[in-house]
């Protein structure tokens, strides 16, 4: 049976406790900021005007994302594959999802608001001292914010030695995608990839 109300959903579980429903902030507090300013990576949600969906990573030194006030993040634009798929969905609808992670830490931290692609100075500024400027940034005006608990990494076990999967399991990168578009490109190994992608961070 596909469960296709609110309130037919809402009969499976029990009600959400308070302190689940209050830890929502509408803005970022001291653990909040200090937790984006250790985290070197994001995941980035966001939608056309279509609705529909994509998610996509974003990393860096720890606080690469920089908080310039409880309500207001700037996202560095890096170089990437030029698809520009959530920077077209931010023009699109002004919406933004993000999800920080921490190395090593369980614990997570979901943000939501909305977002708008800035090249203005002071913000481009920002990143003077990078070793690549950014071409723009995304500015994030915080709405929601929200601690996760550790469960869904502690299940996971992603930060544990003993979960790392060899990188032999699967094909290289180049391989996979000659398979999937039939176009056919030079072979690589995995270690020539990495080295090429090395000069472009």
């Amino acid at each position: 049976m596909h469960i296709d109300s609110i309130e037919r959903l809402r009969s499976l579980y029990p009600e959400a406790k308070a302190r689940t429903l209050k830890k929502q902030l509408g803005a970022l507090d001291v653990h909040c900021r200090r937790f984006i300013e250790l985290s070197p990576f994001v995941v980035v949600a966001s939608s056309n005007a279509a609705g529909a969906m994509d998610a996509s990573p974003r990393g860096g030194v720890p606080g690469f994302v920089r908080v310039l006030d409880a309500s207001t993040l700037l996202i560095p634009d890096a170089p990437g594959n030029n698809r520009l798929d959530s920077l077209e969905n931010i023009v699109a609808t002004g919406r933004i999802g993000l999800f920080f992670m921490i190395p090593g830490i369980d614990e997570t931290l979901r943000v939501n608001g909305a977002a708008r692609l800035s090249s203005f100075a002071p913000h481009i500024e920002v990143f003077a001292a990078e070793k690549r400027q950014p071409k723009l940034v995304v500015e994030v005006t915080v709405e929601e914010a929200y601690l996760h608990c550790a469960k869904a990494l502690m299940r996971s076990s992603l930060w544990q030695v003993s979960a790392q999967v060899s990188r032999s399991v699967l094909p290289t990168m180049g391989q996979m995608i000659d398979s999937q578009t039939g176009i056919e490109t030079p072979a690589e190994t995995h270690e020539a990839m990495l080295a090429r992608y090395a000069a472009d961070l």
